[in-house]
């Protein structure tokens, strides 16, 4: 696609795997953190690890920096930062695509689903960001196993939204990761059941040490 595309709070592991996945395919990437400084460790080392790719473009910085310079933004975030990140880089997001990667949760003897007013993470985005078209994206995925050149990363990715332009967008980055198929879940309103699927897989996996993940049968 060879887009430039940044991952906000993208130095955790789903933020790693996402771009590692995403610089070999020819996109430019921008690694955003909290601490500008982060950022750049984290672009720095994943360019070194991705040296045999000669295309590779990693960059690093703060939040800001990484969101202006980007033209997809995808928000991988703890949802305790979630909304706070998003106001502070409201402007710098204005006009683009952003993909909400978010699932509220917390851990009390196992995942649990956190209550958010707006309905899902991806409805509290699209509150916050009312110049920016916002789309769930990449929450059923593993992060090991996106992190893992090595393996396939085998499942579906379920995206909602309000745009289906940019929901097409979206499906077609998404399918440029191997063995990735995207799937139309619906308006943004179904984000909520994407983000509770998480959960639920993150339960699966610690019980049967796994990285299982989610795929629809019957349909082309």
């Amino acid at each position: 696609m060879n887009k430039k595309i940044a991952l906000i709070g993208g130095t955790g592991p789903e933020g790693k795997g996402l771009a590692k996945r995403l610089a070999i395919t020819g996109n430019q990437i921008f690694i955003g953190s909290r601490k500008q400084e982060r950022g750049k460790e984290i672009a720095e080392e994943l360019t070194n690890e991705l040296n045999e790719y000669p295309q590779i473009c990693i960059k690093g910085g703060d939040n800001r920096e990484m969101a202006e310079l980007s033209e997809i933004i995808i928000i991988v975030v703890p949802y305790s930062a979630h909304k706070n990140t998003l106001m502070q880089i409201e402007n710098e997001l204005e006009g683009k695509i952003v993909i909400d990667a978010v699932v509220p949760m917390e851990f009390q003897k196992g995942p649990r689903s956190i209550e958010v007013e707006a309905g899902s993470a991806t409805e509290e985005a699209a509150q916050i960001l009312e110049n920016s078209t916002v789309i769930g994206a990449f929450h059923n995925l593993s992060a090991e196993i996106l992190m893992d050149l090595k393996k396939d990363v085998i499942g579906d990715v379920l995206i909602t939204g309000n745009n289906k332009e940019a929901k097409q967008e979206v499906s077609s980055l998404a399918e440029e990761i191997g063995s990735i198929r995207a799937v139309d879940a619906g308006p943004l309103r179904n984000s909520k059941h994407v983000e509770n699927l998480t959960v639920l897989l993150i339960g699966i996996n610690g019980r049967y040490k796994a990285h299982s993940s989610i795929i629809i049968t019957d349909i082309n």
